[in-house]
């Protein structure tokens, strides 16, 4: 029998330019970034948590719009190997992009397009850090929250983390605000028979966002009143004492990264889960800058 690959891979990964096309305060917390271009018509959408690396210029903002800082354009790596990294290195601190990594929300192509100009379209939400009292915005939320439609940026897909085991009778979701754009994915991506446990822990109610799921899968809404708390416990202990069903799961837990080794820990040490069922990752580490 072949070995289950731990995560799903694009079949083919070169680096897609695009320009923003539009942005918007979604809820909040999230604003959410279009972004379309020609270059998109080779992206694959494969549903699910899809994430890409994300780059940016330098100072997190297009050298279109004549910046103070005298930013030149963006500049990318030739190699779309694990090269491209140490190309990266290599290019001197004021051309060097900034890269993060982000999940897909949305894709729509040419023909589906909202904004009008006949190019596919690729959303991305991205948390306005800071704005609960944690931490101060990193280059990517300051990027999100003053784009102007033609800024530049460009993406290299990477698949998905969400790989989920085939005995899996059911599964056990989790995350915190930086994860909802995953979890979402994953449940609208779903198939109709799908049985799961969703716990997302936002900053406020108003972070919910809709979205169609099977009816075996029940989204629970979390939270977190108290702005000084720590991110992510809160669904961490509302998972340790969620009576949860019974047979073989699947796990995917994924946010601030206490949080998503906090739920593999009790699931494995409590649970009695193998860890072959559990995928976990850290999005981030509270009291570091944000992404």
């Amino acid at each position: 029998m072949a070995k289950r690959s731990k995560f799903v891979k694009p079949e083919h990964r070169q680096f897609l330019r695009a320009r923003v096309l539009g942005s918007k305060q979604v809820s909040p917390s999230f604003v959410r970034v279009t972004i379309g271009g020609d270059e998109l018509r080779e992206f694959t959408p494969m549903g699910f948590d899809q994430w890409f690396r994300m780059f940016i210029p330098a100072a997190g903002a297009s050298a279109a719009r004549g910046n103070a800082s005298g930013q030149t354009a963006l500049r990318l790596p030739s190699a779309t190997s694990n090269l491209w990294y140490a190309q990266l290195l290599a290019m001197s601190k004021s051309s060097r992009p900034v890269v993060r990594n982000y999940t897909v929300r949305g894709f729509r192509p040419a023909e589906q397009a909202v904004y009008g100009e006949d190019v596919p379209e690729l959303d991305i939400d991205f948390v306005c850090h800071g704005a609960d009292g944690h931490g101060d915005p990193g280059p990517a939320s300051t990027w999100a929250t003053s784009v102007a439609p033609g800024d530049e940026l460009a993406l290299l897909d990477e698949g998905l983390i969400y790989n989920p085991t085939p005995e899996a009778r059911w599964q056990l979701l989790v995350g915190d605000e930086s994860a909802l754009p995953a979890i979402l994915g994953i449940v609208s991506s779903a198939p109709a028979d799908l049985r799961a446990e969703v716990f997302l822990e936002i900053p406020h109610a108003d972070d919910a966002q809709e979205v169609a799921t099977p009816d075996g899968v029940n989204v629970h809404w979390l939270v977190r009143s108290d702005p000084h708390a720590r991110p992510g416990a809160l669904a961490l202990e509302t998972v340790r004492r969620a009576q949860l069903p019974d047979g073989p799961s699947y796990t995917f837990a994924a946010g601030e990264s206490d949080l998503a080794t906090g739920v593999r820990r009790h699931l494995v040490n409590d649970r009695k889960v193998p860890k072959s069922d559990i995928t976990f990752t850290g999005y981030w580490r509270h009291g570091k800058a944000a992404p």
